[in-house]
């Protein structure tokens, strides 16, 4: 551990805790991309192995899709996942699922990560990033620059190019103060919004998310093509 994690630990009586969002259906991929195999391990046996090594996390609980619930247990057994504490039922939205995992952590998690199944190349650095802005701001999520020009569209016409210079692409882990999201998403639920990441929950409450570092690599498995893409990172770290 590096000596501002160990720093920010000690001050924060820092305890983290990590929800793994596993409950998707995965339709763009065909199959269920989470139990694809990515250089011989299965997809969410990478992921959660990343998390597993990383120091500073306490504890991770898995969220499941109800008819897997019993393959995932047993990946955590078979791949020697040791600080999976609990796998439990998701939801039927992402929010739901999130919501479901954060009631499930630890009550004197200090900080709580909530990271995305299909991106099994997150590094210690970029969990450990979120996790020292969350413990500063409260709320933090990883970013990466916008590198290709984004066009706002209605059907097939543009209507709006925006500022490339203002835009990051957001990943997870997105780390925050429990209680904070906690309420973000409890409000999200019962009024029925769906948000696509759950820092947008957070923000639709005037909260303020402050960003971390990312990576290029972190990427999200979606369709069949970043198999092959990841597997080169993989290849490519050894």
């Amino acid at each position: 551990m590096s000596k501002a994690a160990d720093l920010i630990r000690k001050i924060k009586n820092t305890t983290c805790s990590v929800v793994v969002v596993a409950a998707g259906s995965s339709t763009r991929m065909g199959e269920d991309k989470l139990f694809m195999d990515l250089e011989g391990l299965p997809v969410l046996a990478r992921t959660l192995r990343a998390l597993d090594g990383c120091e500073f996390v306490d504890e991770i609980v898995l969220v499941s899709r109800e008819d897997r619930i019993e393959q995932a247990a047993k990946l955590c057994r078979d791949y020697g996942i040791r600080k999976v504490e609990k796998v439990i039922i998701g939801g039927k939205t992402r929010g739901e699922s999130s919501l479901a995992g954060l009631s499930a952590i630890r009550k004197d998690a200090k900080i709580v990560l909530i990271h995305d199944g299909a991106r099994p190349l997150v590094t210690e650095d970029v969990v450990r990033d979120a996790m020292h802005v969350a413990a500063m701001y409260k709320c933090a999520a990883p970013a990466v620059p916008v590198t290709d020009t984004i066009k706002e569209t209605e059907g097939d016409k543009v209507v709006r190019t925006p500022d490339r210079s203002r835009l990051v692409a957001v990943q997870t882990p997105q780390a925050f103060v429990p209680e904070i999201v906690k309420a973000a998403l409890t409000a999200a639920v019962k009024a029925g919004t769906e948000y696509s990441d759950d820092c947008a929950a957070v923000e639709a409450m005037g909260v303020p998310v402050h960003l971390s570092r990312g990576s290029r690599e972190n990427i999200k498995i979606t369709g069949p093509v970043d198999i092959p893409i990841a597997a080169a990172i993989l290849r490519s770290r050894k």
